[in-house]
C-alpha cells in the first residue's frame, strides 16, 4: 500500500479525524498565541482603518486562493457550488499547520469524498493548484527582482533562472503527463480527462491576483509603520510576499512555513525599512493570516455541518 493510500486510509477513522482538526486547530491557535504580544504592540501603532483594510485584503487573497483551486477541479470534471467548496477548502486548509506539508491535500481528498469527488481527482486538484500557486509566486518574484536592494540581490539572482524553467510546467500538455506520472508511481488510476488552456490559465490568474492582494496586505501594513508610500514599496512587498510564501512552502517540517517565510520577506525588505517596524509587520502579516484561514475554516465546518443535516441520510453514503 503506497504512503497516499495509507494516509487516506487513517483520517477516514472518525476518532483520527477529529484528532487531526483538533491538532491543526490548535496549532493555528498557537500561531497567533505566540506572537500576542507583538500583535498587540503593533496594533496600537496602527489605526483601526489600517487593521480593516489589511484584514480585507487578506480574506481576499484567501478566496483568491480557494477560487484557483477550484478553477482546477472544475478542470478535472468536478466543478463545486461556491458552498460545496467552501466547505472543502476552508477546512482542508487548517491542515497547513500540521507540519509535514501533506496534510491538507490529504484532508481535502478525504473532504471532497461527501461531494462524490473521486479522491485521485481530489489529489490532483490540490497538487495543481499548490504547483500553480508556487510558479506563479516564482514568477512574481521575479518581477519584484529590481527593486531588492544591491546589498540582497545576489542572494535572489536564482529566482530569474528558476521561473522560465518552472513556467514550462504549467502547459497543459506538460502538466498532464507529470501528474500522470505521479499517479502510476504511488499506483493510482490516471485522471479521466486532460487538463485544459483554459482551467490552468484560470487558475493562474487567480493565483497572481491572491500575489498582488497578499502583498498588499503587507504593503498596507509596513507603509503605516514607516515604508516609504510608492509604486517601488509596492511592488516590492508583493514580489517580497510571493517569494517567501514560496520559500515556506518548501520548508515542510515546520506548520505552513513559519519563520522561514518571515525570514524571507524581512531579508526581501531589510533595506526598505527600519528592522523593528518591519519585524512587527511581517508577524502582524502571519497573525492576520492565520485568523483568517481559521475563520474560513470555522464557515467550511458550519457550511458541511448544514449541509450534512439538510441532505438525507441515504444520500450521505459513499
Amino acid at each position: 500500500m503506497s504512503v497516499v493510500r495509507r494516509l487516506l486510509a487513517a483520517v477516514r477513522n472518525p476518532v483520527v479525524k477529529w484528532a487531526f482538526l483538533a491538532v491543526a486547530v490548535g496549532l493555528a491557535v498557537y500561531a497567533v498565541w505566540a506572537t500576542w504580544d507583538d500583535l498587540v504592540e503593533a496594533a496600537g501603532r496602527l489605526s483601526p482603518g489600517t487593521v480593516i483594510a489589511s484584514l480585507v485584503l487578506t480574506v481576499a487573497y484567501v478566496l483568491c486562493t480557494l477560487v484557483a483551486w477550484r478553477a482546477v477541479l472544475a478542470d478535472l470534471g468536478s466543478p463545486l457550488p461556491a458552498k460545496a467548496a467552501v466547505a472543502v477548502f476552508g477546512v482542508s486548509q487548517i491542515g497547513k499547520y500540521v507540519p509535514g506539508g501533506v496534510w491538507n491535500v490529504v484532508a481535502a481528498a478525504e473532504l471532497g469524498a461527501a461531494h462524490r469527488i473521486p479522491r485521485r481527482r481530489s489529489l490532483a486538484a490540490m497538487a495543481v493548484a499548490v504547483l500553480v500557486s508556487v510558479v506563479s509566486g516564482v514568477v512574481v518574484g521575479t518581477a519584484c527582482l529590481p527593486f531588492v536592494s544591491a546589498d540582497s540581490l545576489g542572494a535572489w539572482s536564482w529566482v530569474a533562472f528558476t521561473a522560465p524553467v518552472l513556467a514550462v510546467l504549467l502547459l497543459p500538455p506538460v502538466l498532464t503527463r507529470l501528474v500522470g506520472l505521479a499517479f502510476r508511481v504511488i499506483r493510482r488510476e490516471p485522471l479521466e480527462q486532460p487538463l485544459t488552456w483554459r482551467g490552468l490559465g484560470l487558475a493562474a490568474l487567480w493565483s497572481v491576483a491572491g500575489w498582488l492582494l497578499a502583498g498588499a496586505q503587507v504593503w498596507v501594513l509596513a507603509t503605516a509603520l514607516g515604508l516609504e508610500s510608492g509604486p517601488r514599496s509596492f511592488a516590492l512587498a508583493v514580489g517580497g510576499y510571493a517569494l517567501a510564501w514560496v520559500v515556506g512552502f518548501l520548508v515542510v517540517f515546520v506548520p505552513a512555513g513559519a519563520g522561514a517565510r518571515e525570514g524571507v520577506l524581512i531579508a526581501v525588505m531589510g533595506a526598505a525599512m527600519p528592522h523593528a517596524e518591519l519585524l512587527l509587520t511581517v508577524l502582524l502579516s502571519r497573525v492576520l493570516m492565520t485568523v483568517v484561514d481559521l475563520g474560513l475554516a470555522a464557515v467550511g465546518g458550519a457550511v458541511a455541518g448544514g449541509r450534512r443535516r439538510d441532505v438525507p441520510m441515504a444520500e450521505q453514503r459513499p
